[in-house]
Parts: C-alpha cells; structure tokens; sequence
C-alpha cells in the first residue's frame, strides 16, 4: 500500500486558455458567407443603410399592382410606411438614386 499520494506536475493543473481562432468560428464564417451570397449583397446592406442618416428615402412596393414607389422625408405618408425588404423594399440615399433603380416619386 502506498503512503502517499502522488500529485500531477505543476503545469498539468493549470487551465489552458481557449484558442482565439477556433473551428467553431470558421464555420460560422463560411456558413455567413455563403448566406448573403444567396441572397445578395443589397439585403445584406439594407441593415446599415437604415443607420445612415443620409439614406432615408424609402422604397415601397405596392401591394395592389406591385409599383415601385418611394417617400422622401416631409411627405404625407413618410412616417407610416414601413420597409419590408422581404417583399422587395428598400432604402435609398438619393432620389437620382432611387429613379435610376426604376422607382417613381410618391404623388403626396
């Protein structure tokens, strides 16, 4: 029987820090990557185009006949519609913009 108890080695008890680049990561890029590829970069930027002040001209579609319209800001229904870029909608920073991507001004 022994009489004593025997140890680990100094460095064995110590916890190891966690690798700053592990697989987990790689895949989360690959799979984020591939994700906006298929749907495009445009979705991928609708996000930060609603941050940046200076884009602020919504694009709408119309439900009834699919129109492509867009509000600038001061305009009667500015501040109801809302964008859905599931449906096609999106934001614009200039009206040149907004026409030249085939969007007619908003009547009101």
């Amino acid at each position: 029987m022994p009489t004593h108890r025997s140890l680990p080695p100094r460095d064995a008890t110590r916890k190891q820090g966690r690798p700053r680049f592990t697989m987990e990561a790689l895949y989360l890029a690959v799979i984020a990557g591939g994700v906006v590829g298929y749907f495009g970069v445009e979705i991928a930027a609708a996000p930060f185009a609603y941050f940046a002040s200076r884009c602020n001209i919504k694009g709408n579609v119309s439900i009834g006949s699919g129109e492509r319209i867009y509000h600038v800001p001061g305009q009667e229904y500015y501040d109801e519609t809302k964008i859905s870029p599931q449906y096609g909608e999106r934001w614009f920073c200039s009206e040149a913009e907004a026409r030249a991507a085939g969007w007619r001004r908003a009547g009101r």
